[in-house]
């Protein structure tokens, strides 16, 4: 599903993913924060389309122009004990092991109230404080 949000003109560009970290305080006054808010907070983006309105903004350099979104999966570390196709809630706390090779993979929290869909499983992941975990692409129910 395509989403309108605004980012800052200086760093859109189509095929560009981020990674939707919240609300800034800086915007609460905003006329257009509703915009800029309406993404998850913690996932990841992929800017498809850049389209020519721009407003001004207090928080990017420049203006913040209009542009679709799509939302990419959810790609994570989970425990071996789980396989494709299962439904289940994560009770996952983010990896704090910085220097770790899957770092990446493995901070991606999850929301233990909400339920999620194993749609595919990867490679293990080796982990360096003992952890079975295997790298999945999850879907948020």
């Amino acid at each position: 599903m395509t989403l309108v949000t605004l980012i800052g003109e200086k760093i859109a560009e189509e095929d560009m993913e981020f990674t939707y970290i919240g609300p800034n305080n800086d915007c609460r006054n905003c006329k257009l924060k509703t915009v800029c808010f309406n993404l998850k907070v913690g996932r990841k983006y992929k800017i498809t389309k850049i389209r020519d309105k721009k407003h001004s903004c207090n928080v990017h350099e420049g203006s913040a122009v209009v542009v679709e979104v799509i939302e990419l999966p959810i790609m994570t570390s989970i425990d071996k004990k789980y396989g494709e196709g299962e439904k289940t809630t994560f009770d996952k706390k983010p990896c704090e092991s910085i220097g770790c090779e899957n770092y990446e993979i493995c901070k991606i929290s999850l929301n233990k109230d909400k339920n999620y869909e194993i749609v595919k499983i990867f490679e293990e992941i080796s982990c360096p404080l003992g952890k079975k975990l295997q790298k999945a692409e999850l879907k948020e129910l």
